[in-house]
C-alpha cells in the first residue's frame, strides 16, 4: 500500500475562534513536501461540523469543490474518485485548499460537532487501502454516533462505578477501532476542547489502532499553536512502517503470556499494527511452559513485517539471547529495573480500567514490595539475618521512587477533583506507548539548575553538541530561592523560579526585572531567546532536551510563593503533598511490607 493521509478536521465555531483551523491548515501545508511516499503518496481531506464537507481534489480543477452532505444517520460518500488523491498529482489544488480553509469557515456560527459520522466517512473513503486518519477535535461532540455524555461524576470514585468512567461510553469506539484495525487504517486523534470531551471514549479508537492521542487542554492558537505545528510536523515526517503485524516467539520451555501497549491482537502471538513509528513500545510478560527450561541460553525473537514508505515489504527481526540461571539471586542481581518500572506502568493503566484508582496504587505497592520480600526470604546472607535490615538487591535501589513517582503522576493520583478525567486519560495513554526513558522521565522529572553559570551546560561545542547542567534530587530541600530549575516531565517544561532570584538573570531570561513579575506568570515567556548570554544558554538546553522526541514541550512558569505552586508538587515526589506520602515515609512502608508475615 502507499503513504494514505486523510486528515478529519473540525470546523465548528470553537474550532475556528480558539485558532485551531489556521494553525491545522498551515501545519499540514508547510509538511507536504516532507511526507514519505515520494511520488506515491495519498492525502484527502473531510471537514465538519453539524454537516460533512467533502473535498474533490482532481488534478484538473483549478480549485478543490466542496461537497455538503447533512445526513448524519447513515453518511454517504458523494463522489466515487477524486476524494483521495495522488499529493503529487494535485499538489494545487491541495494547497489552494489549504490556504482557503481558514476563510471558508471565519464567519461560521455552528457549534456543533458531527465527529462520529466524519470518522464513518473516512473510513469508507479510505476503508479499501488503509493508510493513517488524523482527526483535529475542538468542540464536544454532539451529533450523531459517538456523541460525548458528560459522565464527570466525583461521587463514582472510590465505588464500583469508577472504573466506567475510563472506559468508552458507547460501544461505537471499540467497534469503529476494530474495523479500522482489519483494514489497515490507525486513527491519530488530536484534542483541542475549552471543556470535558470524554476523552476515554476517545481514546479507545487510537488504542486499538496503533495511533496517538495528542491532548491540548484550553487550546488558545497564540500560546499552543508553536505545539500542535510541532506535533503535527513530527507525526507527519517521521519514519513509519504500513500495514504492519508483529510476532514475538521463544525458545522451548517459554511462551509469551501477555503483550502490552496499543495494538489489536489476531491471536494469541500476533499483534496487528496497521501503522508503526519509533514512537510506540510494545511490553511483553514471558512464562515457563510446564517443566523446566533447559539450563544454558534461552532466546526471544521479536518479528516485525511491515511496508516501507517506497513500497517494500520487509521483515526487520531482533534476536536476543538470554542467559538460563538456576539461582533466583541471580535474577534479580541482573534485574532492568527500567524496564521492570516500564512494564508496572503499563499493568497500572490495565488495571485502571477494570478497578478504582486506590486499588491501582495498592496493586503497584503489592508488585514491589513482594518481590522484595521474595529476595528477603530467599537470601541466606548475614544482612539478610539481622532483625529489621532492610535490603535489597543493587539493582532494585531506584524502583521504590519509580513506583512512587507512579503513584504520584497524573495518570493515577488522588481522585476526582486532583486530575482533571481527559487529562488523566491522556497520561494513561502515554504511559502505555512510552518505552523505559519516557516513562522513568514521566515519573521522576528530571530538575535542572539554570541559575549557576559556572560550568560549560547550555554552550555549543564546535562539533554543535549541547550539553546539559548536572540535575538535582526532587525535593524542596535541593532548591535553593535564589535559583531558577527547569523540570523536564517529557510531556512538558517547568521553569521553577526562586523568590530570591537575581534581578540579572532575570532581566537575561524573562527581559524584566523580578519585582515586575507578575503573580501569574502564565504569560512570562522564555522564547524566542533574548539576545543575552544566560537567555541563550536557556534556550539551547531546551532545543536539546525537546530534539527526537515525539512531543514538543511548552515552558510553564512558576514563582515560588505564587498560586501556581501547588501545580509544581506532584512533581516534587520525594516530597510529602496533599494526598501521597515523601519518599522516606513510603520508604518506611515498604519496610513494613517486606518484613511482615
Amino acid at each position: 500500500m502507499p503513504p494514505v493521509y486523510f486528515f478529519i478536521i473540525d470546523v465548528s465555531y470553537s474550532a475556528v475562534a480558539s485558532g485551531m483551523v489556521s494553525v491545522v491548515a498551515a501545519s499540514i501545508k508547510s509538511c507536504l513536501d516532507n511526507l514519505p511516499g515520494d511520488e506515491r503518496t495519498l492525502v484527502g481531506f473531510l471537514t465538519f461540523d453539524s454537516s460533512l464537507h467533502f473535498y474533490n481534489l482532481k488534478a484538473s480543477l483549478s480549485q478543490p469543490q466542496m461537497l455538503v452532505v447533512t445526513e448524519l444517520d447513515d453518511p454517504f460518500v458523494p463522489l466515487p474518485d477524486d476524494l483521495l488523491v495522488n499529493l503529487r498529482e494535485s499538489r494545487a489544488v491541495v494547497d489552494a485548499l489549504l490556504d482557503a480553509m481558514p476563510n471558508n469557515f471565519a464567519g461560521t456560527s455552528q457549534v456543533e460537532s458531527a465527529m462520529g459520522p466524519a470518522l464513518q466517512a473516512a473510513f469508507m473513503i479510505t476503508s479499501h487501502i488503509g493508510g493513517k486518519l488524523l482527526l483535529f477535535q475542538s468542540s464536544v461532540p454532539s451529533l450523531g454516533v459517538g456523541k460525548v455524555k458528560s459522565r464527570e461524576n466525583p461521587s463514582a470514585y472510590g465505588t464500583e462505578r469508577e472504573a466506567a468512567l475510563r472506559n468508552p461510553d458507547d460501544a461505537f469506539f471499540k467497534r469503529y477501532a476494530a474495523e479500522c484495525s482489519r483494514v489497515q487504517i490507525t486513527v491519530d486523534v488530536f484534542v483541542m476542547s475549552m471543556q470535558y470531551c470524554d476523552l476515554a471514549s476517545l481514546a479507545a479508537i487510537p488504542r486499538y489502532t496503533c495511533g496517538e492521542l495528542y491532548n491540548y487542554p484550553g487550546f488558545m492558537a497564540q500560546r499552543d499553536g508553536a505545539k500542535l505545528n510541532a506535533e503535527i510536523r513530527h507525526n507527519l515526517t517521521r519514519p513509519t512502517a504500513w500495514e504492519a503485524v508483529m510476532r514475538v516467539r521463544c525458545s522451548k520451555g517459554l511462551r509469551i503470556s501477555a503483550f502490552h501497549g496499543h495494538f489489536f491482537n489476531r491471536s494469541t502471538d500476533l499483534l496487528a499494527l496497521p501503522t508503526c513509528d519509533p514512537d510506540k513500545a510494545f511490553a511483553m510478560e514471558i512464562a515457563h511452559e510446564e517443566g523446566v527450561v533447559q539450563p544454558g541460553m534461552a532466546y526471544v525473537q521479536c518479528a516485525l513485517l511491515y511496508t516501507n514508505s517506497n513500497g517494500e515489504r520487509r521483515i526487520r527481526v531482533h534476536t536476543m539471547a538470554v542467559p538460563v540461571v538456576s539461582e533466583l539471586s541471580d535474577l534479580y542481581n541482573a534485574t532492568d529495573a527500567g524496564a521492570m518500572a516500564c512494564m508496572m506502568a503499563k499493568l497500572s493503566v490495565e488495571k485502571y480500567l477494570s478497578s478504582r484508582l486506590d486499588e491501582t496504587r495498592q496493586s503497584l505497592h503489592l508488585r514491589l514490595s513482594g518481590a522484595l520480600k521474595e529476595f528477603r526470604l530467599m537470601n541466606s546472607s548475614a544482612a539478610a539475618r539481622t532483625p529489621n535490615k532492610f535490603i535489597f538487591p543493587e539493582t532494585y535501589k531506584y524502583l521504590p521512587i519509580w513506583t512512587l513517582g507512579l503513584m504520584k503522576c497524573a495518570a493515577f493520583r488522588g481522585g476526582a477533583k486532583d486530575v482533571n478525567a481527559d487529562e488523566r486519560i491522556a497520561v494513561g495513554h502515554f504511559l502505555m506507548a512510552g518505552g523505559v526513558d519516557a516513562v522513568a522521565r514521566l515519573v521522576y522529572p528530571a530538575a535542572f539548575p539554570l541559575h549557576n553559570p559556572s560550568g560549560p551546560w547550555g554552550i555549543e561545542q564546535e562539533d554543535g553538541s549541547v550539553q546539559l547542567p548536572p540535575t538535582v534530587p526532587l525535593s524542596m530541600a535541593w532548591l535553593e530561592e535564589g535559583g531558577a530549575y527547569l523540570l523536564d516531565t517529557g510531556r512538558l517544561f517547568v521553569l521553577w523560579v526562586g523568590r530570591a532570584i537575581s534581578p540579572q538573570w532575570c532581566v537575561e531570561v524573562f527581559g524584566m526585572e523580578p519585582t515586575s513579575l507578575p503573580q501569574d506568570t502564565s504569560g512570562v515567556t522564555v522564547e524566542p531567546g533574548r539576545d543575552a548570554p544566560m537567555s541563550r544558554r536557556v534556550n539551547l538546553v531546551l532545543r536539546k532536551l525537546r530534539a527526537q522526541r515525539p512531543l514538543h514541550q511548552q515552558v510553564f512558569v512558576v514563582r515560588q510563593g505564587s498560586g501556581l505552586d501547588a501545580h509544581v508538587l506532584p512533581y516534587i515526589v520525594e516530597d510529602r503533598s496533599p494526598s501521597t506520602q515523601s519518599y522516606v515515609e513510603y520508604m518506611v512502608l515498604l519496610h513494613k511490607s517486606v518484613m511482615s508475615k
